[in-house]
């Protein structure tokens, strides 16, 4: 039985999250060398004024997602796979071993600049919840155009998707979903098209940054959330990562991958806990948990019944 480490997107970010890690040496450490990598101190990027930023979430993700995951290492919870939603395959990629921390942030920089760049306003993402996949593909090309762009950017659950492109769009979408009954529609805290057509010019961009970036092979499986595979092959970890904010997301089948690879426990980083519900769909047995409500003593227990009973 398997311990899968995932990571999540934006949207749980909070002010204050960096300065709410674990007060220790190891926190400092990392902290001290991210802001010596950025050349900047990273602390200032969690404040509520900062958090508008794409590029200020994202290195608060990322770098919150390293330092509680090798807190878990520390405690000597181990992951047999890593896997991260948009943003979060960069923290899976540094947990995995495929990735340097100090290039992780340098990339994540960027990333977020060439994201916050091309879209400055009037674009983002709404989650639609309660129709099938298919149902919103066709709205989404009922109202796709040149000058309405809509794609469906994330497939978090058979139920649960997720759309991208301008407000005007996906305005019109929603208020089709809702026509068909859909529960819920929303538009997320997420001021950038991600994980579609629109973004294959920024994507285009990173890649070429890759190139002057070594990955090694992974220490254990890096686990794809946008085509469901384990990677352990350094090019193809790469384009992973560069190309995941251009490409559409599928959690579910990465889930349901990890379940067929004995994935029994699931820890999901913080902040937040939507990777949890999402998992817990996929996993008929085993546990789900967010860190940031289960806690580190609740983690390393399951962790440890999960080793004894392979024994």
């Amino acid at each position: 039985m398997k311990i899968l480490f995932t990571f999540p997107g934006q949207g749980p970010q909070v002010p204050q999250m960096l300065h709410r890690l674990p007060d220790n040496p190891l926190t400092h450490s990392l902290i001290e060398q991210a802001s010596i990598a950025l050349g900047e101190d990273v602390l200032l990027l969690d404040t509520a004024d900062a958090l508008r930023s794409t590029r200020a979430v994202q290195l608060c993700l990322l770098i919150a997602g390293v330092v509680w995951a090798k807190q878990c290492q520390a405690e000597g919870v181990e992951a047999d796979f890593c896997s991260g939603l948009s943003i979060g395959a960069f923290p899976a990629a540094v947990i995995a071993g495929a990735l340097d921390f100090d290039d992780a942030v340098r990339l994540v920089a960027l990333r977020g600049e060439l994201m916050q760049q091309a879209y400055p306003q009037g674009f983002g993402l709404s989650a639609i919840t309660g129709l099938r996949q298919m149902q919103v593909e066709d709205l989404v090309a009922q109202v796709n155009s040149a000058t309405s762009p809509v794609y469906l950017a994330n497939i978090n659950a058979e139920d649960q998707l997720v759309i991208a492109g301008s407000d005007a769009a996906m305005a019109q979408v929603m208020q089709l979903a809702k026509g068909l009954g859909a529960q819920k529609t929303h538009q997320l805290a997420v001021s950038v098209p991600s994980h579609c057509a629109l973004l294959d010019e920024p994507a285009a961009k990173l890649v070429e940054a890759f190139k002057q970036i070594h990955i090694s092979r992974p220490t254990c499986g890096y686990l794809s959330g946008t085509t469901g595979r384990v990677y352990w092959q350094a090019e193809k970890i790469a384009d992973d990562l560069a190309m995941n904010m251009a490409r559409t997301v599928n959690w579910r089948d990465a889930m349901v991958a990890a379940y067929q690879r004995d994935v029994r426990l699931a820890i999901e980083m913080p902040p937040g806990a939507v990777l949890t519900g999402l998992t817990r769909r996929a996993m008929e047995q085993g546990e789900a948990l967010s860190l940031c409500q289960s806690g580190m003593h609740v983690a390393g227990r399951l962790a440890a019944r999960l080793r004894e009973n392979e024994r």
